[in-house]
């Protein structure tokens, strides 16, 4: 009969690790819901920055939900072998388990996507021409539309975080998807770690390279740590006003990463 398990203090790393210890050499359920009580703060934090600009329709306490599926797998699969801190690892698998669950949804409606892809094609272009990010005075100019109806969209389209396997990555029919370029877990990579330090390279060049109103915000909710609230008392704006800024750099950042002189 399992003894009863008390949950470790927060700050007690020599608990942690004894729990760890006893679960991998036992894999005892009533350990396994010890770490999962404990790691669970890690499952809300997660949720918080994935729900952030999610449809109203999303709760919060579904996300939690589906993170602790992947909280779960991470606790399974763990190897305390390899030397790496459990918390970024779990990180990875709580969101991706969230994302996963949010995909099968597909609560994003296609006019949504159609129009977002339009967007990006335009800004694209614009940044061609003019050698820089366009204000979205300009884009919304170069679309056709009020300025207003522009913010309108990308505050909706803020809500597109998720990709969808089959999406394009560049602009043709023959490019790769998303699904192409997924590493292999069960591969091996000799060039991973040139590739990672590389696209850190370029994604820092590509920050550097955006207004400073946009790099600020990305700096501040990627590097920071900061809400989008928060964001929005530091530069005097909205947080409806923050998600438009913070949408506009991403898809600038993801047209700068695919052009051709960065491949």
């Amino acid at each position: 009969m399992n003894e009863a398990i008390r949950e470790p203090d927060q700050n007690s790393d020599d608990q942690v690790m004894e729990l760890w210890q006893r679960f991998k050499k036992s894999g005892e359920d009533i350990v396994r819901d010890a770490l999962i009580l404990h790691y669970s703060p890690l499952v809300k934090f997660v949720a918080g920055r994935v729900g952030v600009g999610l449809p109203r329709n999303v709760e919060q306490s579904d996300l939690i939900s589906y993170g602790i599926f992947g909280l779960i797998d991470a606790i399974d699969k763990f190897d305390l072998e390899r030397g790496f801190k459990f918390e970024t690892y779990a990180i990875n698998r709580i969101r991706g388990a969230i994302l996963d669950e949010l995909r099968q949804l597909d609560w994003v409606p296609r006019s949504v996507r159609s129009r977002a892809r339009e967007i990006e094609r335009s800004l694209a272009e614009l940044e061609h021409r003019l050698k820089r990010t366009p204000s979205e005075e300009e884009l919304a100019a170069h679309m056709d539309m009020p300025v207003d109806d522009l913010q309108d969209s990308l505050a909706e389209i803020s809500t597109l975080g998720l990709v969808a396997l089959d999406e394009l990555l560049g602009r043709d029919r023959d490019s790769s998807t998303v699904g192409d370029v997924l590493p292999d877990p069960r591969g091996t990579n000799p060039e991973a770690a040139f590739q990672v330090e590389e696209m850190k390279r370029v994604l820092a060049d590509s920050i550097n390279r955006l207004p400073d109103r946009e790099r600020l915000v990305v700096t501040l909710y990627y590097y920071e740590g900061l809400t989008l609230s928060e964001i929005g008392n530091v530069l005097g704006v909205t947080e409806s006003r923050v998600c438009q800024i913070h949408t506009n750099s991403v898809m600038s950042l993801r047209n700068r990463m695919t052009e051709p002189s960065y491949r």
